[in-house]
């Protein structure tokens, strides 16, 4: 038979980091391709005694049906975190909870962009939002993204060039995939150019908690004072990816309307899981344990960092994060990267993951691929770097 799909998404493609994670169901493959947490970042005894305290006390509360919004302890508990960051204005803002930073990307650009309008990005940028945003038929614009955060005057240019820009999105705290940080100085002048301009900062923030190296720079959000920012943030990255628990800050206009977005989606997030991200804040001290995932972090990134040192050419080029997931590896212009990509995985069981997965067009190129220091174990990243490095000289 011969389908036809909506012009939402005849033109999607599979995310190409999925793709490459099918070579990861190998054993044998080394996943400096994956984004996940360390294995030993997950706090599995807690959980286990969190949720069966949950069953045992409030078995209905959890498998019942509840609000969009999401529960109403954990949602307080948040709005009461965000107001001490001065990300959450009580009055002004609201705050729902998600099913992952994704979803509430995804309801950002639905609530926002109509068919034709123009959504700004850094480039390169996370592909999973990329998608969701290109499922809304928007003009997706790339911005040049540099060691300290995106090109502002190559913002100001695309927000000129393009029609109706609603919305820009950004990472600002150790970016997928560059793991790149945004200076205080372009973050206020970003911020600068929506006043002028009349548009939304979508400010995504799933590894804020995990710098390991640094000191903290105030979110755009932080310095917020006309609801032009929705501030977008995640438990996957500090407790557990599978419980699909985000939240989302922002005016309770765009809130409100979200609510009704994620209605006709899913109901509403897991509540079990809510439930869980709620108990774990209020019983452990969580300044301790974001300090112990600093450290594990740390060590695995500082090992990546010393095997690349030691073996890969001098010609490449690799970004120095101090958080996050990732490093940005750049392969010497004339390169081809997809090849070198494709040698790594098939003839080396190496999985990285090729840059042009994070542009914003196909015809965008790019020598660079993604590395991740998170998921492998330690005797991985030893000999991948080692592996890797070869190739990288034989260029």
């Amino acid at each position: 038979m011969d389908y036809h799909f909506s012009n939402r998404v005849s033109g999607l493609k599979p995310s190409a980091i999925r793709e490459i994670l099918k070579h990861t169901a190998n054993p044998e493959v080394i996943p400096f391709a994956a984004g996940n947490p360390a294995a030993d970042a997950f706090p599995k005894d807690i959980i286990k005694k969190i949720s069966e305290n949950i069953l045992e006390t409030d078995p209905i509360g959890a498998l019942q049906y509840s609000v969009t919004e999401g529960y109403t302890p954990l949602r307080n508990r948040l709005k009461k975190e965000l107001a001490a960051k001065n990300c959450f204005t009580e009055g002004r803002d609201d705050l729902i909870i998600t099913s992952g930073a994704q979803q509430a990307n995804e309801l950002a650009c639905k609530v926002l962009c109509s068919d034709g309008d123009t959504l700004i990005c850094e480039s390169p940028s996370f592909i999973g939002s990329l998608n969701a945003f290109k499922s809304y038929n928007v003009n997706i614009a790339g911005v040049e993204l540099e060691d300290d955060g995106i090109n502002i005057e190559k913002l100001e240019a695309a927000v000129k060039a393009n029609k109706n820009v609603r919305l820009l999105y950004l990472i600002p705290n150790f970016q997928n995939p560059t793991g790149n940080t945004m200076s205080l100085e372009k973050r206020k002048a970003v911020y600068e150019l929506a006043v002028k301009y009349d548009f939304i900062i979508l400010e995504d923030n799933p590894y804020g908690d995990l710098r390991f190296s640094g000191t903290d720079i105030p979110s755009i959000k932080s310095f917020d004072t006309e609801g032009r920012v929705i501030y977008s943030r995640t438990f996957s990255k500090i407790l557990a990816p599978g419980l699909r628990v985000g939240y989302v800050s922002a005016p309770s206009e765009i809130i409100s309307k979200m609510i009704v977005c994620k209605q006709v989606a899913d109901v509403h997030s897991n509540i079990w899981a809510q439930q869980i991200c709620d108990r774990f804040m209020e019983t452990t001290d969580m300044n301790a344990h974001l300090a112990s995932l600093r450290k594990i972090y740390k060590a695995k990134y500082e090992l990546m960092a010393a095997g690349i040192k030691e073996h890969f050419s001098e010609k490449v080029k690799v970004t120095k994060p101090e958080g996050g997931l990732f490093i940005w590896a750049t392969l010497p212009e004339d390169t081809d990267m997809m090849s070198f990509c494709k040698k790594a995985v098939e003839e080396h069981k190496i999985a990285v993951v090729p840059g042009t997965a994070f542009m914003i067009s196909e015809n965008d190129k790019t020598s660079s691929f993604r590395m991740n220091f998170s998921t492998p174990a330690d005797e991985q990243i030893v000999r991948g770097c080692e592996i890797l490095g070869k190739l990288t000289q034989e260029l």
